[in-house]
């Protein structure tokens, strides 16, 4: 289960092109994801991340179902609901296993929140931290919760140049999902 653990945690961290996007537009606007089964404040410039911006900043062949994002990718938001077997009643132990593969895969890593909340009727993992990365540093908030006993996971990452314009938003569209199951 850990090796899992990592490699998800490392494809939903993995975020590429960190050059700064002078006045991102932060108009958010509700959106239903995943088929409906997701709904969430997305900033309304964002678009699906082209095929091969997506293989650049997802190497790996495991890449998220839907990633969102500006123009550079310096800004997206990522969902995917895996096949990975998380059944509700075991969160609390799926969320010690996933902060614990984050900590040894990002030893460096500044943490800012790790725990289980709720979120508009549905209990979900947060993880809040700032990961290394290339040229860069970015800040992560994940959620993770179980539907139809599968994880879904769902990431706004930005680069830590972008935080203070990015960071108020981000929390936004983090306490504005709602999910439809």
């Amino acid at each position: 289960m850990h090796k899992r653990l990592s490699f998800i945690a490392l494809v939903l961290l993995v975020i590429g092109l960190p050059a700064p996007v002078a006045g991102a537009d932060v108009a958010l606007g509700t959106r239903s994801l995943l088929g409906g089964l997701v709904e969430m404040l997305v900033p309304t410039s964002f678009q699906p991340m082209p095929e091969d911006l997506l293989r650049l900043k997802y190497p790996m062949e495991r890449r998220p179902t839907l990633v969102l994002a500006n123009e550079t990718g310096s800004v997206s938001v990522a969902l995917n609901h895996t096949r990975d077997p998380v059944p509700l009643a075991r969160l609390s132990e799926f969320h010690r296993a996933l902060e614990g593969s984050f900590r040894r895969l990002y030893p460096s890593a500044v943490w800012f929140r790790s725990e289980l909340t709720a979120l508009n009727g549905r209990q979900f993992i947060l993880l809040e931290l700032r990961t290394p990365a290339l040229d860069s540093e970015i800040r992560n908030l994940m959620l993770a919760t179980s539907v139809d006993e599968r994880m879904l996971l769902i990431a706004v990452n930005m680069t830590k140049e972008l935080e203070s314009q990015w960071l108020g938003p981000a929390h936004r569209m983090v306490q504005s999902v709602t999910v439809k199951k």
